[in-house]
């Protein structure tokens, strides 16, 4: 029997609905959930974090899920069709952990590869951005999953990201930054979409009403659900006013009755803006229902994928990602007889380094680690040796792998104690067994706690070796450990603030201990959710005193190693095989949410370590885990890079069936790699100063600004090469519809693309637009289209159609308000990247041409 809600009437449901009521449903009862109203069957949906997994509804006791690539990762296959697929897959993740709403894609822009979130988002160009963005979505919603597209708008670094404002020119805005959302509300239709922290034009994207009613719902008819960012509300009336539906995460701290009635009494709200606002929820919620009745009134349980086809698929959706940078001599792809001997060496060999940090981190059903995915492949053919080299973690490694439980099951116990009444550690409450020594807290605690209340975590911690190990604490709210009953970290009395948990927590507090491999170290830490008393804390500003939205400890350790001793072992086994695999990057750590990265360089002794080998065998091949680009000071002395981003739980079978030949690389970098941070757009207006962050580069994001400034990167944008060679020949451009209508401009461009080499392979096809002269600052060529080739035999060619709309055309005309074509020839660039463009055609408009609007 169908549910009454799915064919209630929304007006009739508003109308029944009492004050109370309708304030409760703009905001939530805790962290992943909207309010239900039982009286009158309205339900709760659940949302999950992405944009690269389905992490599931609680931080604390995670459900494993299938990693997906990172957004970079997808962006380089260049391939909306596959991108599709995986938004289809993770549709189907998110219902099998009972949620129908996923927080996920990220759209903003690349504006400088050292922002934090740079490996969640697609590109610096917007139109690439945008046309993947829509394909995701497109895929996520044809399985009945609402896509929350993210984050509106210009929340493009971290540094002080709920205060900043993102001051830029009207164009800089239509045409880099809400161009990507633009183009997703034309062909895709989000269901959601969530607020940035920041501010633009002064005021909050939260509560911006140029934003959220002129633009997105009357200039473009979004019609779905806006929800702000967790905690990224700053008011009560004026989110309300401005077109925010939804506050989260709950419980609410500006949505609460006395507040908002308060501001009914004054008339700051009227009656009806709050009836607008409930009425888009339940017209969303309805929606969802219909599409997932099984879901929404379902059980609620939680559960993993693991099937093959899920698994086959993103391992092919890995590999189709990496992007080869380089292949002297022809290197790659490693055969048997080319290598019968492999040295596998570096920091991340053996490491689970599957996705950045933050809202895109999850728990992972399983992990094919490179070490693994190489030994697999090679079938014991050759012979196979692993070195460190040396470390590349900024925090040290967790130690779940190595931990049991007083019962000896694996992980670590977790028992909740409430405090008594003058603080302090009363009685036990309830016990969870821990399979992560990254404890968050923040969207789940027991029933029957105090206000303050305590955590013991308890195990037996087993290494593999005998000697000294470091040890490391982090915390949000204060934590001791011990080691067989002794004291050894203190991050409880004196704290130093750090960027843990989003930058809310401590920097990692380190000791020294001798730990035995004939016997386990029982370990104990102890937790409670207060902060330091006034006066104990280290931050001049009184950061750590301050009540954190964030609760969380996280421990970790390692062996104590000599790097220069291990650097010189690694070289010394370079030396003797015949092929050399480097292993290193970033991670979770180095690149998340909550703060921007350093610097371009990798982290530790990682370029020490591959300048080292390199020097000693010419035949090494460096793979680099990272979401964004990093200095490569040592490219020109080794043979093979390729770039395999953050790969997901199949990030060592994909990057095998690169390195030896059961894929042939076809991604393309999807923002520019430069030689030098110096060199960037943004290098001198990355940070905020005095609450704005300038965007003076203007419309010069990424290869725009090395092509006005004549600057040669490391690697151009929409670069890539192959085990084969392709030619691209016999150019043609039509303009099929009328070229003086601009809402029926459609200019086709077909390409004639031909595999010239010895392998089959597979070719992006890139075509980039130059307007006529029109007195204004203009980039010189900007991607208006893209296409990638089925794979191609040897010897044989495709026609590739390319299909341009009045937006390849056009710019934003800040005096009138719209968009316009200028009357003039526009030339059509095509090639392979953003620096290798040999054809070139031309369109011709008789007249300016102008529309708002979509």
């Amino acid at each position: 029997m169908a549910h009454p809600f799915l064919e209630a009437s929304i007006p009739e449901l508003v109308a029944k609905l009492s004050v109370k009521e309708k304030i409760s449903l703009l905001s939530g009862p805790n962290w992943w959930n909207t309010n239900a109203i039982p009286r009158l069957g309205i339900p709760s949906v659940r949302m999950s974090d992405g944009p690269n997994g389905v992490r599931g509804s609680s931080h604390f006791v995670q459900t494993p899920a299938q990693c997906f690539p990172s957004a970079t990762a997808l962006a380089s296959t260049f391939d909306p069709d596959i991108i599709h697929q995986a938004g289809v897959y993770l549709a189907q993740e998110a219902k099998a952990k009972s949620s129908v709403v996923l927080l996920a894609p990220t759209c903003n822009i690349q504006r400088t590869p050292l922002g934090g979130r740079v490996f969640e988002c697609f590109s610096e160009d917007p139109h690439l951005s945008g046309v993947l963005a829509a394909a995701y979505i497109s895929g996520l919603q044809s399985e009945g999953v609402a896509a929350t597209i993210k984050h509106f708008v210009g929340n493009d670094q971290e540094h002080e990201r709920t205060a900043a404002e993102s001051v830029m020119t009207d164009r800089t805005l239509r045409e880099i930054y809400l161009y990507p959302f633009m183009l997703a509300q034309k062909l895709a239709q989000p269901s959601a979409l969530m607020t940035a922290y920041g501010r633009i034009k002064g005021v909050h994207c939260s509560e911006n009403k140029f934003l959220l009613e002129d633009i997105l719902r009357r200039e473009w008819g979004f019609k779905g659900l806006i929800i702000s960012d967790w905690f990224g509300t700053y008011g009560t009336d004026q989110p309300i006013n401005a077109g925010l539906d939804l506050e989260m995460p709950g419980p609410p701290r500006w949505r609460t009755s006395t507040l908002i009635l308060h501001c009914l009494s004054s008339q700051k709200l009227l009656h009806s803006t709050i009836d607008d606002r409930v009425s888009n929820l339940l017209v969303f919620l309805q929606k969802q229902a219909r599409r997932n009745p099984e879901v929404v009134f379902g059980d609620g349980v939680e559960r993993s994928s693991q099937s093959p086809v899920l698994r086959k698929f993103c391992r092919r959706l890995a590999a189709e990602g990496i992007v080869l940078l380089k292949n002297r001599d022809k290197m790659l792809p490693l055969s048997d007889q080319s290598a019968s001997t492999i040295a596998v060496i570096g920091p991340n060999v053996k490491g689970q380094i599957i996705s950045g940090g933050g809202s895109a981190a999850l728990k992972p059903t399983y992990v094919v680690t490179p070490w693994q995915g190489i030994k697999e492949a090679l079938h014991d053919n050759s012979t196979v040796h692993y070195h460190v080299g040396c470390y590349a973690h900024k925090y040290l490694p967790t130690l779940e792998t190595f931990l049991k439980t007083p019962a000896g099951d694996p992980g670590w116990r977790c028992t909740f104690f409430t405090h008594d009444a003058n603080g302090n550690m009363d009685k036990p409450l309830e016990s969870f067994t821990l399979t992560d020594t990254r404890v968050k807290l923040n969207d789940f605690l027991p029933d029957g706690l105090s206000n303050t209340w305590s955590i013991k975590l308890e195990g037996q911690l087993s290494v593999t070796s005998t000697g000294i190990y470091e040890l490391g604490l982090t915390v949000a709210g204060r934590a001791k450990l011990y080691v067989n009953g002794e004291l050894t970290i203190d991050n409880w009395t004196k704290q130093t603030p750090g960027d843990f948990f989003y930058g809310q927590g401590t920097i990692e507090e380190k000791a020294a201990v001798h730990l035995s491999a004939e016997q386990s170290a029982n370990i104990l830490v102890v937790y409670t959710n207060t902060n330091p008393p006034d006066g104990q804390d280290s931050n001049a500003e009184g950061r750590l005193s301050q009540p954190a939205l964030m609760k969380g400890v996280r421990l970790g350790g390692c062996p104590k190693i000599d790097e220069q001793q291990e650097i010189e072992n690694a070289a010394s086994l370079a030396k003797i095989v015949d092929s050399v695999i480097v292993v290193v990057g970033l991670g979770p750590e180095w690149e998340s949410e909550g703060f921007d990265r350093p610097s371009l360089h990798l982290p530790g002794r990682q370029d020490e370590l591959i300048q080292k080998i390199s020097s000693v065998n010419p035949n090494t091949l460096v793979c680099i885990q990272a979401g964004s680009p990093i200095e490569m000071p040592w490219l020109g002395s080794v043979a093979a890079v390729l770039q395999t981003w953050y790969l997901g739980n199949e990030l060592g079978h994909a990057i095998a069936d690169v390195i030896f030949g059961a894929c042939n690389p076809s991604g393309r970098l999807p923002l520019t790699f430069p030689h030098h941070i110096e060199d960037t757009p943004a290098f001198l207006d990355s940070h905020s100063e005095n609450g704005k962050i300038h965007y003076r580069e203007h419309l010069f994001v990424g290869y725009k600004h090395y092509q006005a400034r004549n600057i040669v990167p490391l690697f151009p944008f929409g670069y890539g090469i192959s085990y084969t060679e392709f030619g691209l020949s016999e150019l043609m451009v039509s303009a099929s519809a009328d070229t003086s209508d601009a809402n029926s401009v459609q200019v086709e461009v077909v390409v004639q693309v031909r595999n010239v080499g010895s392998f089959t392979g597979s070719q992006v096809v890139q075509l980039y637009t130059k307007l006529p002269e029109i007195g204004l600052s203009t980039p010189q060529l900007q991607l208006k289209s893209f296409a990638k080739t089925p794979q191609i035999h040897a010897g044989s060619s495709v026609d590739l159609r390319l299909v341009l709309d009045k937006y390849a055309f056009s710019f934003w005309d800040e005096v009138k308000g719209n968009w316009k074509i200028p009357a003039g020839v526009h030339t059509i660039y095509v090639g392979t990247n953003s620096a290798d463009l040999p054809l070139n055609g031309n369109v011709e408009f008789p007249r300016f041409l102008t529309w708002s609007g979509l």
